[in-house]
């Protein structure tokens, strides 16, 4: 017999609420990149088993069946690094700063803060770097640890921030002007190092491989990422997988500033 009525109550709505978030999350990690393809082939593959069980297909359905139990392994190796830049967006995003704060001094993460003088010392290096059309990638970050791996692949450093040091590192004759500069707290650990490129399609034609690899780390990791273009001169900061220019000295400071607060 069927039922005249469907049993919809507030726990439905919460449901439908969330699994409506997630699916524009995992569609804003996804777009522009080739995993969307996948993506909607995936959800294609589950319409189809979906219709052949409601049909009562009987052998269709076992052997669609078969391919969907082992669909979560699946995702997980297609999606590797979609699924890490959502549970960092999520750490981010939907964690207040405290419970960051506190997660963080119970597992041991130092978060260090720029101190005020250094945040000057990194706006004077970008800007005056800027002006000669000097190319330059810096990571600043507030832990060691989640950014062990990129550290590694550099040249160690541990000076302190210095506006002529930058300018010195990226200046197109030295050895070490390839690659990025990664500060934490008030040190500059390493140079040179290298960071994971962006797979998203949706970057100006204009970026080169400076800014896919800042907008990569910023898709995988929860640091802010600076940029001065080589061909341009202009500079850009890129956070959680979204890039924006920079007008001024004072808005660079602002935007350290902030980070370091959150």
């Amino acid at each position: 017999m069927i039922p005249l009525f469907i049993s919809f109550d507030f726990v439905d709505v919460v449901d439908i609420f969330l699994v409506a978030l997630l699916m524009y999350e995992v569609y804003k990690l996804i777009r522009g990149t080739a995993g969307m393809n996948v993506f909607l082939g995936i959800i294609a593959f589950y319409v189809i088993w979906l219709i052949v069980r409601a049909l009562h297909m009987e052998m269709l359905t076992r052997i669609l069946g078969q391919f969907i139990s082992i669909g979560g392994l699946a995702l997980v190796i297609l999606f590797q690094t979609e699924i890490r830049r959502f549970l960092t967006i999520v750490g981010n995003r939907y964690l207040h700063s405290q419970g960051r704060k506190r997660l963080s001094k119970f597992l041991n993460i130092n978060q260090e803060s720029i101190p005020v003088e250094s945040i000057s010392e990194i706006s004077d290096a970008i800007f005056t770097m800027s002006a000669s059309k000097t190319g330059a990638l810096i990571v600043i970050a507030k832990a060691k640890e989640p950014i062990l791996s990129h550290l590694q692949t550099g040249e160690l450093i541990d000076s302190r921030i210095s506006s002529a040091l930058l300018q010195n590192i990226f200046y197109k004759n030295t050895p070490l002007h390839d690659g990025a500069v990664i500060i934490i707290g008030r040190k500059i650990l390493a140079a040179k190092c290298v960071l994971p490129m962006s797979k998203t399609t949706e970057l100006p034609m204009g970026f080169g491989m400076r800014h896919r690899s800042a907008m990569g780390m910023s898709e995988e990791t929860d640091t802010l990422v600076l940029v001065v273009s080589e061909q341009t001169g202009d500079v850009s900061y890129f956070l959680q997988g979204e890039h924006f220019k920079l007008q001024s000295r004072e808005e660079l400071e602002e935007i350290i500033k902030q980070r370091q607060a959150n």
